[in-house]
């Protein structure tokens, strides 16, 4: 059963990296700007078929925010991460181990806006809960632009089991939280490290906080008390890299 990827980021991240996948590209016709040609170019480079479309009808082939490209392609055979496969990946590592863990982020969007920053931030794998939590799917795979190719996404059914798993190889487990004492310009995020980002809202659940090494914050400045759950997924993965960069 073919799949279908929209959006002119992704499809053009799936032109470049796996465009053997690639069946047909439908393309709105009445599109010439440069985004939209240069992906074009990008199918007529590889001999994929281009089929010239009305914006109603990519409208009818999916409810998302296509931007006038979309292409069907085979589905990927992709590998499934599951807890058991935390210590090979970590043994894969050849450097100090660098984790995001998700402590129930509900909104694909979010998820996949998460995914995208820590492809950015050099994190090795993404773990997260698997029930009541956001899974990959095709809206997570757009809005990660390609990240969620790239970084191994694992789905635990005990959050705190895996959490331990990873202290027991080493890892210095951080979560967030506001009541934090510290923030992340005081805090040691160098060496081996997960980050727990928790859900929106609610923050990290009750054992997830309980079994984090140390609490951090961002320091607020405004009125709101929170960011959003990407948003702060980034700034916090980029003062990690920021020190370890250092």
């Amino acid at each position: 059963m073919s799949e279908l990827v929209y959006g002119l980021h992704a499809v053009e991240v799936l032109l470049k990296r796996s465009s053997d996948r690639v069946e047909r590209l439908y393309i709105q016709s009445n599109r010439h700007d440069q985004r939209s040609h240069k992906v074009v170019k990008l199918a007529q480079d590889k001999n994929i078929e281009i089929i010239q479309k009305e914006r109603q009808e990519l409208d009818e082939m999916t409810d998302q925010r296509h931007q006038g490209v979309i292409a069907v392609c085979r589905p990927e055979k992709k590998k499934s991460f599951h807890e058991k496969h935390i210590p090979e990946l970590l043994s894969q590592i050849d450097e100090a181990p660098f984790i995001l863990i998700l402590d129930g982020v509900t909104d694909p969007h979010n998820l996949g806006a998460c995914l995208r920053s820590a492809d950015a931030a050099g994190v090795h794998m993404v773990i997260a809960p698997k029930d009541n939590a956001a899974s990959i799917t095709d809206v997570v795979r757009k809005v990660a632009c390609g990240a969620a190719e790239t970084v191994p996404f694992i789905p635990v059914t005990n959050l705190v089991r895996a959490m331990k798993q990873l202290q027991e190889a080493g890892v210095w487990i951080a979560g967030t939280a506001g009541e934090a004492e510290q923030d992340i310009y005081q805090a040691n995020l160098k060496g081996p490290l997960a980050i727990v980002m928790g859900a929106e809202g609610e923050g990290m659940r009750r054992l997830t906080r309980e079994n984090c090494d140390y609490l951090i914050k961002i320091p607020m400045a405004g009125e709101v008390s929170s960011l959003n759950v990407s948003v702060a997924t980034g700034v916090t993965l980029f003062e990690a890299v920021r020190q370890r960069i250092k």
